[in-house]
C-alpha cells in the first residue's frame, strides 16, 4: 500500500489578513518559515521515500525547508498539486468582495476553477503515485483547498473540515478497495513547549 503525508504549507500574510490566495505566488512570511522549521523537524525521523511540491513559492518553500531534513530523497515539483484557481476574487478579503459583488458573491462567475477540474488533476497525480511508488511513503507539500477537496475524493466517507491548518500533516493510506485516513490535520509540532 502506497501512503501519501500531505502538508499544507507554512502560513503567509495573505493568510493572516484572511486574502485569498488561489494561483497568486505569495511568499511564506518569517512566522510561515518557522512554521516550516518546525513540520520538518517533525517528519526528519520518520521514513519518507520522495517529496512532491507544488511549484507556488509558499509550498515550495516549505517542501525545501523539509527537504533539508530528509537529505538524499528525490524533490519534485508538479503542477497539479497548485492551489485551486480563485480567479478574480484572487488578492481580496471576504469584506471586499461581498462590497463588491455583495453577499451572494459565491454564486457569480467569478472564474473559480471547477470542482471537477480540480479532483481530475489531484486523483490523476494520485493514480500516478500509486503505479510510480508501490509499497511507498510520498510527502506531498500542497495548500488548504486543494488538499481538502483531494482528501473527500480519496476517504468520501470521512468527516473532514475544509479547513486545512498551515503545515498541518494529514496521512492516507491508498488501498484498492478503501482509502484510509491515519492521521489528520495534525499540528502538534506547533505546539509550544514550556521551558522547564
Amino acid at each position: 500500500m502506497t501512503t501519501i503525508g500531505f502538508v499544507r504549507h507554512g502560513v503567509t500574510a495573505w493568510n493572516k489578513e484572511g486574502r485569498a490566495q488561489g494561483k497568486t505566488d505569495v511568499p511564506l512570511d518569517e512566522e510561515g518559515i518557522q512554521m516550516a522549521e518546525q513540520a520538518a523537524q517533525r517528519v526528519q525521523f520518520e521514513e519518507w521515500d520522495v517529496i512532491y511540491t507544488s511549484p507556488l513559492i509558499r509550498a515550495k518553500k516549505t517542501a525545501e525547508i523539509i527537504a533539508k531534513k530528509l537529505p538524499g530523497i528525490d524533490f519534485i515539483q508538479d503542477e497539479r498539486l497548485g492551489e485551486i484557481g480563485g480567479g478574480i476574487i484572487e488578492g481580496s478579503t471576504e469584506a471586499e468582495r461581498i462590497a463588491k459583488w455583495g453577499l451572494d458573491w459565491r454564486n457569480q462567475d467569478i472564474g473559480f476553477e471547477p470542482e471537477d477540474v480540480i479532483i481530475s488533476r489531484g486523483m490523476s497525480f494520485v493514480e500516478e503515485i500509486k503505479q510510480n511508488y508501490p509499497g511507498k511513503r510520498v510527502l506531498v507539500v500542497s495548500h488548504g483547498g486543494f488538499i481538502s477537496r483531494l482528501l473527500y475524493a480519496l476517504v468520501p466517507d470521512g468527516e473532514f473540515s475544509r479547513d486545512i491548518g498551515n503545515t498541518s500533516v494529514t496521512i492516507v493510506e491508498l488501498k484498492n478497495h478503501e482509502n484510509v485516513c491515519h492521521l489528520y490535520n495534525c499540528m502538534k509540532h506547533l505546539e509550544v513547549k514550556e521551558v522547564q
